[in-house]
């Protein structure tokens, strides 16, 4: 059994001044998925990670400051994969996989549209882009665990105000349609698989004390294969751990 954590940190410097090692090693999971890591592993004491069991490693961005994934395990993995090899994307530090077996588990960070038009176009082909790079993935690795940050609400159940947000970067119908149709090629929510209640979310603005009023947004999902779904175990979200803007999610699988 593996239980898989991903965190959006929001820098993992600043989680780190937050307690965020203690949470880690009562948390206790075997595998971590860290999105908007915004440094550089010489930025960083490595032996914490060390000291706390994990072999870690890091997909920076080439701006200091900005992006970046990583990958923590207690069992080493047979391989490391950096990037996906498109440049674009890989000098934003987006995407990182650690092949355990015949497994596979990523950590990917979706571009944020919100800063505007701009960045949005660039979410859109990043968009298109990924999926026809996971639909070639799949034939080689066809069990995967899509872990991070994906920017995007599937539905009115995962947003707080899904009316005023109709417009809102984040839950634009077609985002919502790109989502919909990358979970109907192979891949499940595994969230949903265990919980269909309203009012669970995995981001909150630092605006209008949106985390204590839980006006939240879902955005950070565990997707996985279809060829894993009998190996689900349990999902959780862990809005109770505060070290980031983001809270972690848990998955559990038999592999």
């Amino acid at each position: 059994m593996a239980k898989i954590i991903s965190y959006n940190v929001n820098g993992i410097r600043s989680a780190i001044t937050k307690g965020w090692l203690d949470w880690l090693k009562a948390a206790d999971p075997d595998i971590v998925c860290l999105q908007e890591i915004k440094a550089n592993s010489e930025q960083l004491d490595l032996s914490l990670f060390e000291a706390a069991g994990y072999h870690h490693y890091w997909h920076s961005a080439e701006k200091k400051g900005y992006s970046g994934v990583a990958i923590l395990s207690k069992k080493k993995p047979d391989k490391i994969v950096v990037g996906c090899g498109m440049k674009i994307y890989d000098s934003e530090g987006r995407v990182l996989r650690a092949d355990f077996g015949d497994v596979s588990v990523m950590s990917v960070y979706m571009p944020s549209g919100s800063s505007g038009d701009e960045r949005q176009a660039f979410k859109m082909k990043w968009l298109s882009d990924f999926h026809q790079y996971i639909e070639k993935l799949k034939k080689e690795r066809p069990n995967l665990i899509i872990s991070g940050d994906y920017n995007i609400c599937h539905k009115h159940i995962d947003i707080h105000n899904p009316v005023s947000n109709a417009n809102s970067s984040g839950f634009l119908p077609e985002e919502r349609e790109w989502i919909d149709g990358f979970m109907k090629s192979g891949f499940i929510d595994s969230f949903r698989l265990f919980n269909q209640d309203p009012h669970h979310y995995t981001w909150w603005t630092f605006r209008a004390n949106a985390r204590v009023k839980n006006l939240g947004w879902r955005i950070d999902y565990h997707l996985v294969s279809e060829p894993l779904r009998a190996k689900i175990r349990k999902a959780n979200i862990l809005p109770q751990a505060k070290h980031s803007d983001h809270c972690p999610l848990t998955v559990e699988i038999d592999f």
